[in-house]
């Protein structure tokens, strides 16, 4: 899901949004693509709870670093807190990590 709105998010920000939004729509879709294809990827190797509750975090992350972003473009809403989704992402990739270091 989080990939396919990121390339419907992509051609928006190409072909409609003006030049200052565009970098914003294009950040936003570039995490949500990448996240979204990770996420689909390592869900159905995630068999412990810590490994399936960092892969929470990361979309939970995703969803407020590229959603805010969205946004911000769109409804003019403030970005204060899209530094912690980007802090939540990366806390969740090195929870991750740990976890499938431990296996």
């Amino acid at each position: 899901m989080l990939a396919a709105l990121a390339v419907a998010l992509s051609a928006y920000a190409a072909h409609v949004a003006d030049p200052a939004g565009q970098s914003r729509l294009q950040t936003a879709a570039m995490y949500a693509f990448g996240h979204g294809i990770a996420l689909a990827a390592l869900a159905p190797l995630a068999r412990r709870a810590l490994g399936r509750y960092a892969l929470i975090a990361v979309l939970i992350g995703t969803l407020v670093f590229a959603g805010g972003l969205a946004c911000a473009y769109f409804f003019r809403t403030s970005t204060a807190l899209l530094p912690y989704g980007g802090s939540l992402m990366i806390l969740a990739w090195l929870v991750y990590a740990i976890d499938a270091l431990r296996r």
